[in-house]
């Protein structure tokens, strides 16, 4: 059974911000209910940046930008914490109050799913993706995912009360990942997930550091973060960024639901089930189905190229926005879809004279869509995938402080 997913709402909260210059710092100190913790590992979500508490529990991150971050602390014998914070005008000084993890502390007995090895390999291909560089990637302690499939709304969920191991040996690196949630629903073939990850550099000889730095660079380009960040800077067609409307018409060729539904309810009257029959090729029955089969709406590509100062508003002086009706068609013109892509069902379809190169498209589902400089999304789920981003996954992010490296 094939589950390829028409559309992928794609979530990672990568909520680190550079838009300014200022210097400010995120300290505070980390506690339970009973003394401070020492040795504490404190990270910031999205990027490589770390560091762990002092004899006194305290801790402090300097020469930070204004701008939006996730803090996510980790201690073995408590459950992962996490805090949004904003800096703007002045450094910020937090609390970190941790909670007992009753998993570590106690034994749980867990009923055993037959079907958990199933449900894995689908959360494993819709989270890690299936591009090449999934294929040297993989968690590392799957056995910390609670997988619940609920058979009424068709909803596959999964969640962790512990940071997820993945080890990425494509692009070199270990990445620790606090998964708020996973859902998968089997109707609409929508995938989303949300959750902090955590980059840290594998160690290698200079030629493998050399492969990693080009798979890099290869995964970076042409990535939705890739494309916000040359939007907000107002580079992205300087950048080989190409972008269109998509819009959808009634299909002129199909017949109206009324007609086709009143032909096949006259026309079956007394079969039990009209799916299992076999009509000749000039049976009346057969002609209706097939109408019936027609899409009920074309997609129409506007071929005028869409402008970004018309595209892209200013919301505040560290946020943009976007705000538009139909879908955006956002072709990478450096970089094709490979062979193997185009099997996978994700391809978009576009004129023959266009080409093969990339394509995505955005459907805004709650606008207006808010991003900042460094190509993080201010509210994620404003928006839905389709094409090549909901294709590239978790084994093909990088952090948000990423930059090109030029290969010698």
């Amino acid at each position: 059974m094939s589950l390829k997913p028409y559309f992928t709402f794609l979530l990672m909260l990568f909520q680190l911000s550079v838009y300014a210059q200022d210097n400010f710092s995120i300290s505070g100190t980390v506690r339970d209910e009973k003394e401070t913790i020492p040795g504490a590992a404190i990270y910031l979500s999205g990027t490589k940046i770390s560091t762990i508490t002092n004899t006194e529990g305290k801790f402090t991150f300097s020469k930070l930008p204004a701008g939006n971050y996730d803090v996510l602390v980790q201690v073995v014998g408590y459950l992962p914490y996490s805090k949004s914070l904003v800096i703007s005008d002045k450094s910020v000084n937090m609390d970190v109050l941790l909670t007992s993890n009753p998993v570590m502390l106690n034994e749980v007995v867990i009923k055993p799913d037959p079907n958990r090895l199933a449900y894995l390999n689908l959360f494993k291909e819709f989270f890690i993706g299936r591009t090449p560089n999934a294929k040297d990637c993989k968690i590392l302690n799957s056995e910390v995912l609670n997988i619940d499939y609920d058979k009424q709304r068709k909803v596959l969920t999964v969640s962790s009360k512990e940071f997820l191991i993945i080890e990425n040996k494509a692009l070199g690196y270990n990445i620790k990942y606090m998964l708020q949630n996973f859902e998968y629903d089997y109707r609409t073939r929508i995938v989303y997930f949300a959750g902090f990850p955590f980059f840290e550099e594998m160690k290698g000889s200079k030629s493998k550091i050399n492969r990693w730095n080009k798979k890099r660079n290869t995964a970076y380009f042409g990535s939705s973060q890739h494309f916000f960040q040359s939007l907000y800077e107002g580079t992205s067609e300087k950048e080989g960024f190409v972008i269109h409307k998509l819009g959808t018409i009634g299909n002129k060729n199909r017949l109206p639901d009324s007609t086709i539904n009143a032909n096949i309810k006259r026309l079956s009257a007394g079969s039990r089930a009209i799916n299992l029959l076999t009509f000749n090729k000039d049976d009346s029955l057969n002609f209706w189905l097939k109408e019936r089969s027609k899409p009920k709406a074309m997609a129409v590509l506007n071929k005028a190229k869409v402008l970004t100062d018309t595209l892209v508003k200013t919301y505040n002086q560290d946020v943009k926005y976007i705000n538009f009706t139909d879908e955006l068609f956002v072709m990478y013109t450096k970089e094709k879809e490979t062979e193997e892509y185009s099997y996978l069902g994700f391809q978009v379809s576009r004129a023959p004279d266009m080409g093969n190169y990339q394509v995505s498209l955005i459907n805004l589902v709650a606008p207006p869509m808010l991003f900042y400089k460094n190509g993080s999304i201010a509210n994620p789920r404003s928006s839905l995938y389709k094409g090549f981003w909901a294709y590239e996954k978790m084994a093909d992010a990088v952090p948000i402080e990423f930059k090109p490296i030029e290969i010698k």
